[in-house]
């Protein structure tokens, strides 16, 4: 591979160093020898000769680099944390039988010994193709209801999905809804949230004994940094490390509090968003009356925990507040 220009290397969201990073956590001397061992590994692995790499990002123990194979784009994305190995393998899979089912999402490229994802010397390593699309846009009301509506289609396939046991510290049932409310209202976590918000979601969460919601897989991380849309269209849903076992219910409630936030814009959405999603999903997947139940009591509950505890720039506490009844 030979190219004119250095790739760009940035983190993802951290305020650190990228030269820094590269060499502390990932063992390259330099953007050079980085650009090098993705061109290598692509062409040793997949087969596929490397013309240029535009781009690394960092984030964590993960890194991405785009490159490119004559008019194709591709994806190379690594990890360094061995921990997370044996979950990435799997969801490698998921994703790959996701697409089969025609699902949005970026499936891996096959290695040319078939693996999806592949451990070499302390390193694991997939490659996607580029998928061309924007992040979401909460302002654009098709694209918000188009999102609800992809999510309820996911989460269709999901709850049949054949490697959900599979997922290390990802198959555990989750604790009930009004258990971990009650928890969190009990915590050092809810005191800088706004008394009256704090009063009205203990009036709404007593714990439901009776309480017959059912856990599956869930993507974990919903939200517009994780969504490609191609005009009003969702092209792709991302990123699936987050997975998990929950109820739908409450990734649905989380997804629509942080719908907005992208990698360092974590800023809160309107009402009207948050009905909005709920209702794209529910054009393809109602709810279960116990689950509506819950969906008010979820989405204050998440807004109140996003409240910084010092200055508050992008209005988590005024969107919380904007939720609670008239008086």
């Amino acid at each position: 591979m030979t190219q004119a220009f250095k790739p760009v290397v940035e983190m993802l969201w951290e305020a650190a160093s990228p030269d820094t990073v590269l060499a502390s956590r990932f063992g390259f001397k330099d953007i050079d020898s980085a650009e090098q061992w993705v061109a290598t590994t692509v062409v040793d692995i997949w087969g596929i000769p490397v013309n240029s790499c535009d781009r690394i990002v960092m984030s964590d123990h993960n890194a991405l680099a785009w490159i490119r194979s004559g008019s194709e784009v591709y994806i190379v994305k690594w990890s360094v944390d061995s921990g997370r190995f044996a979950r990435l393998e799997t969801l490698a899979k998921l994703t790959d039988w996701l697409g089969a089912r025609g699902l949005p999402v970026s499936v891996p490229v096959a290695a040319s010994d078939g693996r999806l994802q592949v451990e070499i010397a302390g390193v694991s390593v997939g490659l996607q193709r580029q998928i061309v699309g924007d992040l979401l846009d909460v302002s654009n009301t098709a694209q918000v209801s188009n999102a609800g509506a992809a999510l309820a289609r996911l989460h269709a396939s999901l709850s049949d999905c054949p490697f959900a046991d599979d997922l290390p510290q990802s198959a555990a049932e989750p604790r009930q809804i009004g258990a971990r409310i009650s928890a969190w209202l009990d915590s050092e976590q809810s005191k800088g949230a706004p008394e009256s918000a704090l009063h009205e979601l203990r009036r709404l969460a007593p714990d439901r004994l009776a309480e017959p919601l059912k856990a599956q897989l869930v993507h974990g991380d919903f939200r517009s940094a994780n969504v490609l849309v191609a005009q009003e269209h969702i092209a792709a849903i991302l990123d699936f490390e987050e997975a998990r076992s929950e109820f739908p219910v409450v990734e649905i409630a989380l997804a629509a509090v942080l719908l907005g936030t992208q990698f360092r814009n974590w800023g809160p959405v309107s009402g009207e968003v948050h009905d909005l999603l709920l209702a794209g999903y529910q054009s393809v997947r109602p709810l279960l009356e116990v689950e509506l139940q819950w969906w008010g009591t979820l989405v204050l509950w998440f807004s109140l925990m996003f409240i910084p505890a010092g200055k508050d720039p992008t209005g988590w506490q005024a969107a919380a507040l904007q939720l609670l009844p008239a008086s």
